[in-house]
């Protein structure tokens, strides 16, 4: 009767292991075989929005795949994500993250109902970018050094936009108002779009912003840049100067874009993903596409982008802290 039993369990656990790796097989050999969403979690217009199109379209028309962009914003991002990480781990849902909303948001807000590091797989890492600090073509100040001396002589007065509280904008605003000795006003938009159509207007003084969510809007005459706030100049703006051009030492920030898909999807789906945004970003009309916007194209494989998403959110804290940016 013992052997009897230990023969049922050691078939019941054979025929488990055989069926989970047909499901593996199965699922990846037919993966997709029905609509693919890609949740945005910024509103239309800002540069995640613009960059999800483009890996969206392009990999609709590179594999056949259908798949389907949605925006749904609100909360520097992390409701987006929220609505990602709920999702069942199938390979049919994935969301653009980015520094915003997976690495600098959970220390910036209460409570978020997820883990950055266990409730989400990185799949493909799509680009990286730096902020852009502009302004109104019809604004006083020409340089960053017209900013620094006015907010010294009036500190507060001073405003700038960014895409909203616990954005990597956010956090460079403040990284810029320290580094520079100098205190400007916050006023967070629901979004990149909001805060760039209320500065062209001049209703708020600066923006502060990524650079494919304001690099349109730059080559219409529209916004002034006066420095990109990565270590080296922007391929996409070559003659705008850096914060390290205009006298900050080791001035360095910038963010990144990637897909992820609920934490527990099946490893040969999200290799699969990953093998074909990876192909997409070799070619060269998806590259060109990219740096027009901005964002400067870079593909990772998956235990790439892994421990270096990893990396990014555990020495981040000190970042917020450092920044004095508050939690919401």
């Amino acid at each position: 009767m013992f052997r009897q039993l230990i023969t049922c369990t050691s078939m019941a656990l054979a025929l488990g292991a055989t069926a989970t790796h047909a499901f593996a097989q199965g699922g990846t050999q037919d993966y997709p075989n029905k609509p693919i969403r890609l949740v945005i979690p910024f509103p239309p217009g800002g540069g995640t929005d613009i960059l999800s199109r483009v890996i969206a379209n392009k990999l609709t028309e590179a594999t056949g795949w259908t798949v389907v962009p949605e925006n749904k914003a609100g909360a520097g991002g992390t409701i987006g994500i929220t609505e990602a990480v709920k999702a069942q781990p199938t390979g049919y849902d994935m969301v653009m993250g980015q520094k915003d909303n997976l690495i600098l948001g959970p220390y910036l807000y209460k409570n978020l109902p997820w883990n950055p590091t266990k409730d989400l797989t990185p799949v493909a890492h799509i680009a990286y970018t730096p902020v852009i600090i502009a302004t109104s073509v019809n604004s006083p100040y020409k340089t960053i050094g017209d900013v620094i001396k006015a907010a010294k002589a009036t500190p507060g007065k001073i405003t700038y936009g960014s895409p909203g509280n616990g954005t990597s904008i956010h956090i460079a605003g403040h990284i810029f108002e320290k580094a520079a000795g100098i205190q400007l006003t916050h006023v967070p938009y629901k979004g990149s779009n909001p805060a760039l159509m209320d500065a062209i207007a001049g209703n708020v003084d600066l923006l502060v912003s990524s650079i494919p969510s304001a690099i349109g809007q730059i080559k219409a005459g529209k916004l002034r840049p006066l420095a990109v706030t990565s270590a080296k100049r922007s391929s996409s703006l070559p003659d705008v100067p850096t914060m390290q051009d205009a006298g900050m030492k080791n001035f360095d920030v910038s963010t990144w874009y990637g897909l992820f898909m609920p934490a527990n999807t099946p490893a040969a789906i999200t290799q699969k993903m990953n093998a074909e945004v990876n192909k997409l970003l070799a070619l060269p009309e998806v590259r060109e596409a990219i740096l027009a916007q901005g964002a400067e194209p870079q593909a990772l494989s998956i235990k790439d982008f892994d421990a270096m998403y990893k990396a990014d959110f555990s020495h981040s804290k000190a970042v917020v802290e450092a920044s004095g940016a508050k939690i919401q």
